[in-house]
């Protein structure tokens, strides 16, 4: 197996020695014989394996160990000294070390060390790499594990670490603060600050200081000097929240400090130049507010560069319910109270309800439950009363014919009992209904198509809402993109 090594031994002519050894077993090997060259390497690459003595001549390799552990944690580190004793071998395992050898060793004891290394670091990468394919249920104040939460987080992640301006966009209360927010966190300036500004908020009269600063006498009121958004947001994140709703007059002012970064204040003379990182957010359809006009299409440009688009809680699967239990937590322990769950009957009710405010008006919507009931299970008629005539709403609407088809596939879900079952059950569906093809020149129509009728239906029924569609026929809406996707793929072997 080839692999990197970097060995760091004073000792020029057992360095020599080692490094044989080293390539002997497939290893690309780099030797010096200071620690201050071995830290000048590392800055440089970082090998899979670090050989490290213990005494060199300038910086202790026990120091060396616990810098290397700390910057660059992925490099597996083997210890050797000719100096051993169980306490120092002990403190070097704590330290981070692999394993500890004890000098001189043969080409065989290190050639066994080095196996058991790269085997771990085999089983390590593997763990990370099927940990890094799971969905992730949290991330940066997110909470759900729907693919189309995990395209947000694949987003964010390849984003963070840009200057490339952000734009996004979702419907009120789908949380595109917490969205701006994250790409900050998991960027490289996240350590410097995150200015949040939301200009729905604030009068256009005042939105002009408040993001560039004004100076003493700028205007009646102004009896001081005053910082705006740009100037503490400098070195981080400038977040534009509702952009949207910016008077046009102040786009071009905003326009002109995107492309050159330089602004002045209100009422002031002197320009002013900061660094910062643009991310903006609105809730309408920012290309239809430019064709309008109350939108630049210069600025549009300059914003969105990066777009990122937060789905309706109605179309991300089950994370409400996920979303519902971390907030049942959360504010039964702010409230003093003992919920710990929801009645199934709960759970489906929350499940099929649109949430057309979606996370923020389930937040309020659990805080409610929370503070008005007590209990350790949240019980369906512990829901607002708006929320349960919806439920029962739907329910009403639900085809008997789609449900008489569903329990039949549930029931008899197998190609060997359909040529006795199919046609007696043609017999009791109503074909104008659309749901069930029944027999063509007298032969049986496959499973397939016939259950591809029964959920293209149940989509059409819910409006094109796939998750709702899911919930009316019991099923995930995972198996619905599961199905269509096989469809697919048998309409195709059909015509070749």
């Amino acid at each position: 197996m080839e692999f990197t090594a970097l060995l760091v031994e004073d000792s020029a002519a057992i360095g020599a020695i080692y490094s044989t050894y080293l390539r002997n077993e497939g290893a690309n090997v780099t030797y010096v014989q200071s620690g201050r060259d071995a830290l000048v390497e590392l800055t440089r690459w970082q090998p899979d394996l670090l050989i490290l003595d213990i005494q060199l001549p300038d910086i202790s390799g026990m120091d060396i160990l616990m810098t290397v552990q700390q910057r660059y944690p992925d490099i597996t580190i083997i210890m050797i000294t000719a100096h051993g004793s169980i306490d120092l071998a002990v403190d070097a395992m704590r330290a981070g070390a692999f394993d500890f050898l004890i000098k001189p060793f043969d080409a065989k004891r290190l050639s066994i060390t080095l196996r058991n290394a790269l085997k771990q670091r085999q089983l390590i990468n593997l763990v990370a790499n099927y940990e890094s394919s799971l969905p992730k249920p949290h991330f940066h104040g997110f909470i759900g594990e729907s693919l189309a939460m995990q395209a947000v987080y694949k987003t964010i992640d390849c984003v963070a670490s840009s200057k490339a301006s952000v734009f996004i966009v979702g419907e009120s209360g789908t949380g595109k603060e917490v969205c701006a927010q994250a790409v900050h966190d998991c960027g490289i300036r996240e350590s410097k600050p995150f200015v949040a500004l939301n200009c729905a908020a604030i009068p256009k009269e005042l939105i002009e200081s408040e993001i560039f600063g004004h100076v003493k006498g700028a205007f009646t009121g102004a009896t001081s000097n005053r910082d705006g958004a740009a100037t503490r947001a400098h070195g981080g994140t400038f977040f534009l929240d509702e952009i949207c709703e910016m008077d046009l007059d102040l786009q071009s002012k905003l326009l002109r400090f995107i492309q050159t970064g330089v602004f002045q204040r209100v009422g002031g003379s002197q320009e002013e130049r900061v660094d910062v990182r643009f991310i903006s957010a609105t809730n309408r359809n920012p290309w239809n507010e430019v064709t309008a006009g109350r939108f630049r299409e210069d600025l549009f440009y300059r914003l969105h560069v990066i777009p990122i688009e937060l789905p309706p809680l109605r179309m991300r699967n089950n994370d409400c319910v996920l979303i519902a239990q971390q907030l049942l937590i959360d504010y039964s322990k702010e409230e003093g109270k003992f919920f710990t769950g929801f009645d199934s009957k709960a759970i489906e009710i929350i499940t099929n309800y649109a949430w057309p405010g979606n996370v923020r008006m389930l937040q309020n919507v659990i805080r409610q439950i929370v503070v008005l009931n007590d209990g350790e299970l949240v019980m369906s008629s512990m829901l607002p009363i708006e929320i349960q005539q919806a439920n029962m709403t739907a329910e009403n609407k639900i085809d008997p014919y789609l449900l008489a088809y569903d329990d039949y596939i549930n029931m008899h879900n197998s190609r060997e009992v359909l040529p006795t079952l199919l046609p007696s059950l043609a017999d009791n569906v109503k074909a104008e209904k659309g749901i069930l093809v029944s027999s063509v020149d007298d032969g049986i129509v496959p499973l397939w198509e016939s259950e591809k009728k029964i959920i293209e239906n149940a989509i059409a029924h819910c409006n094109g809402n796939i998750p709702k569609a899911a919930a009316l026929l019991d099923i995930s809406a995972s198996t619905i993109y599961r199905k269509r996707q096989s469809w697919a793929q048998e309409s195709s072997v059909n015509v070749n």
